[in-house]
């Protein structure tokens, strides 16, 4: 009997921890899905919220965008996520962002396609500040996507937080009025 006991309160600890995990994912699951309706554009609730800035994040990684996505759309930021370059055009000429955050290479090719969607936001929507986020920056590149009319340049791995600092001193800062090259 008493071995009996013991595996119930086994059987009890095992449980309350399935619980407390449980709630952990379950949270986590619930916050997916709301990014979800919200990229579908079913949330009301976040299409009410026009004081909110909006993000857009352009990155061939998954994983990147939906770690930015889900970081930026706690700090209260509306955000939209796009993989390669044309669904990245597609989305400025839509949507008025006031900040993109994009990698500089889009594809598995050595060409640097980021450059080509800075110059794209500079022709459509001047007044976006633009941060370039990559792993392949030289100092070649970042005069570069300068020249192009990005507005910071950030080198991967890069904390978050130091991504919403840049992001929040663009926001706070008056738009930069871009004169396209002769």
């Amino acid at each position: 009997m008493n071995r009996d006991t013991i595996q119930f309160s086994s059987d009890i600890d095992s449980s309350q921890a399935f619980a407390q995990k449980h709630r952990k994912f379950g949270a986590l699951k619930k916050v997916s899905g709301q990014l979800k309706r919200i990229w579908s554009g079913k949330d009301q609730s976040v299409s009410s919220m026009s004081g909110s800035p909006r993000i857009l994040v352009v990155d061939d990684e998954e994983s990147i965008c939906f770690s930015m996505s889900e970081y930026f759309s706690l700090q209260g930021y509306k955000v939209d996520t796009a993989n390669e370059i044309d669904e990245a055009e597609k989305l400025i000429e839509a949507t008025p962002y006031r900040v993109v955050i994009q990698d500089l290479r889009l594809t598995t090719a050595r060409s640097p396609e980021g450059l080509e969607i800075i110059k794209f936001i500079r022709d459509i929507t001047p007044q976006t500040g633009v941060i370039v986020l990559t792993a392949y920056g030289s100092l070649e590149m970042e005069e570069e996507a300068r020249r192009c009319g990005a507005d910071a340049f950030l080198r991967k791995p890069k904390p978050l937080s130091q991504v919403a600092q840049v992001v929040q001193g663009l926001l706070e800062s008056p738009p930069k009025q871009y004169v396209k090259p002769a």
